[in-house]
């Protein structure tokens, strides 16, 4: 298997790796629950595995996962955290999940990315492929143009138009997209026994499909056609 993580790396092998595609895939994440069935950290999983997919198939150098994030989440009075209210069973009670909420700023998320930026320009890449899920990813696109002029890199991401036109990483919360995926990025760390056994049971925390219709085949398929977009959107990048 590839050694394609940076800090695996030794030096003759960055180089050569640079040298080969001077591309970093850099996760974007936040330590968040996904219902009582994934781990807290699923975000910056599932993002980092598809980073080191990318790096495998395409060249270039899966960068560590960040596993701080912007906020994202609607509030109770008291501060709580809900998901899932928006499925078929709204009338169910959500409530907080054990440790979730681990978030930062918008203005700090961007001040980090800029500091990595400069480390990555420094470092010899000429361009970035960031994703994550939810204002993780909206904050890192919105940015893009304009941190493009200022670091003098080419940066690439999922955009609004992609995930409308059939991005499939990613794209509901602990749901069937992401538990398939977890499913098959890590799954010894799924436990789908917490889940209802009775279907009219909506499961806490899930927002989307039934996760109770995860499949490793879809989430196979997810990954697969996502290294796929990426790679179209480095070739369309000149990288």
């Amino acid at each position: 298997m590839k050694k394609v993580r940076y800090p695996e790396l030794l030096p003759h092998e960055f180089r050569s790796r640079l040298a080969e595609l001077p591309v970093a895939y850099l996760p974007l994440g936040t330590l968040e629950w996904h219902g009582e069935h994934l781990p807290i950290g699923a975000d910056a999983i599932q993002s980092e595995a598809l980073m080191v997919e990318c790096a495998r198939q395409l060249g270039g150098i899966a960068m560590p996962p960040i596993y701080f994030g912007p906020d994202r989440a609607s509030l109770t009075d008291n501060g709580s955290c809900f998901y899932g209210m928006d499925t078929a069973d709204s009338t169910t009670p959500h409530r907080q999940l054990d440790g979730s909420c681990y978030w930062i700023s918008n203005g700090m998320f961007e001040t980090l990315i800029d500091a990595m930026l400069s480390q990555i320009k420094r470092a010899g890449f000429r361009g970035v492929f960031a994703d994550g899920h939810g204002p993780s990813r909206w904050v890192w696109t919105n940015g893009i143009d304009e941190r493009e002029k200022r670091f003098g890199l080419k940066l690439l991401g999922v955009t609004h138009s992609d995930v409308a036109n059939g991005w499939s990483y990613q794209v509901d919360h602990a749901a069937r997209n992401e538990t398939s995926i977890t499913l098959v990025v890590r799954g010894d760390l799924v436990d789908l026994s917490q889940l209802p056994d009775d279907r009219a049971v909506w499961p806490q925390g899930v927002g989307g499909e039934d996760p109770r219709d995860a499949t490793t085949e879809w989430g196979r398929e997810c990954l697969q056609s996502s290294v796929e977009v990426v790679r179209r959107k480095l070739d369309a990048a000149g990288l």
